[in-house]
């Protein structure tokens, strides 16, 4: 028996995908399911309940948990007994100062320390054709191991909250990025593959339905429609070739309103905010909905407080590097979203709208 599992996440895309599902479907073979990351509106938990009574269904709520992996690093973290620095490392350089990329036996790129004469020289690698240099013995390097102050902090802060999102970031002792975007694997598609497992373990075989279109992103332009996944499971995107306007008019000519926070200036709904948030969402989010904000720059005092270096930061600050997160919140950020040409100018206009005002992008306050 085939089992239709659809993946919800009170966006316009999952709901025209689970009414496509149920126009096509026998509906006792469809299982909605959605993942509670924990990081959602609760304007999205509310939608979910109107979806279920609009269409007669039961969603199936998810919900990552990470007490297992916050115990074995508080246990980490108190044995951790290592000694020694670790050194920065660079490729060879050539004369002029371009990059010699040498290779090991394994195909890594070989590096090397950093070398120099005194203080002002500390940032240039090793030359070919110089004499080696010592290192000098202010250069000391990073500590490897956990300091017993280090210790303390993260041990009286490193307990399971019952919040999947804020747990995975005290776990991983950071928050996701756009090139670590761990999030997404660790709270959405680990939870739904491990659903389908369960289902396939129990004599069924699977699609799973998922509201992806091509014009997303650069990243989905060529996304399939059908797809084999392999261990018994298909994935169907049955809107892959519509515009999100379609999806619009799609779910309202079945009589279903879309998700109220579409009309409060929010381009995507779900994560609040999403790491990938644009800087002009960042400012509506600030505006309508400051408790979202408040609550992220608590968040970072747990997540910093988890983290060897002491710095956490939910959504990097334009121009700062790792190292000065320690003293930028995201009220930096918001701050910074509330300027135009660059950043060199405050939105003198920004503030007129009414917070209560309808805004969509999609023209949907008419």
């Amino acid at each position: 028996m085939i089992k239709h599992v659809v993946s919800f996440s009170g966006g316009v895309d999952s709901l025209a995908t689970l009414l496509v599902a149920l126009e096509n479907c026998p509906r006792e073979d469809i299982i909605p399911i959605f993942c509670d990351t924990g990081n959602e509106h609760q304007a999205v938990h509310d939608y979910l309940v109107y979806v279920e009574q609009a269409l007669d269904i039961e969603i199936v709520r998810l919900k990552a948990d990470f007490a297992e992996q916050i115990y074995a690093k508080r246990i980490f973290i108190a044995r951790d007994q290592r000694r020694g620095r670790k050194h920065r490392k660079v490729p060879k350089t050539d004369r002029n100062g371009n990059p010699v990329y040498e290779k090991n036996k394994d195909g890594s790129v070989r590096m090397y320390p950093i070398y120099a004469d005194n203080e002002d020289d500390l940032e240039d690698p090793i030359v070919i054709g110089q004499e080696p240099r010592q290192r000098i013995g202010w250069d000391s390097g990073k500590r490897i191991r956990w300091s017993n102050k280090a210790k303390r902090r993260a041990l009286a802060a490193l307990h399971p909250t019952g919040n999947p999102f804020l747990d995975l970031c005290m776990w991983k002792g950071r928050f996701p990025s756009r090139k670590a975007q761990f999030c997404t694997e660790e709270l959405k598609r680990n939870m739904a593959v491990s659903f389908q497992l369960d289902l396939i373990d129990a004599g069924h075989r699977v699609l799973s339905w998922q509201g992806v279109r091509r014009d997303e992103s650069m990243n989905r332009r060529n996304a399939k429609k059908i797809e084999r996944i392999g261990g018994g499971i298909w994935t169907f995107r049955p809107i892959v070739e519509w515009t999100k306007l379609q999806a619009f008019k799609f779910c309202s000519s079945r009589g279903l309103q879309p998700n109220p926070l579409y009309k409060q200036g929010m381009g995507r709904v779900g994560c609040m905010p999403c790491i990938n948030v644009n800087k002009a969402e960042l400012a509506e989010i600030s505006r309508r909905f400051p408790e979202a904000i408040e609550e992220k720059a608590r968040w970072e005092k747990q997540v910093a407080a988890c983290s060897k270096r002491m710095a956490a930061t939910f959504i990097p600050a334009p121009g700062i590097t790792p190292s000065q997160a320690k003293d930028n919140t995201i009220w930096h950020v918001v701050e910074w979203a509330k300027t135009t040409r660059g950043g060199r100018q405050f939105d003198l206009l920004g503030d007129l709208a009414e917070p209560t005002a309808c805004a969509s992008a999609y023209g949907l306050c008419g």
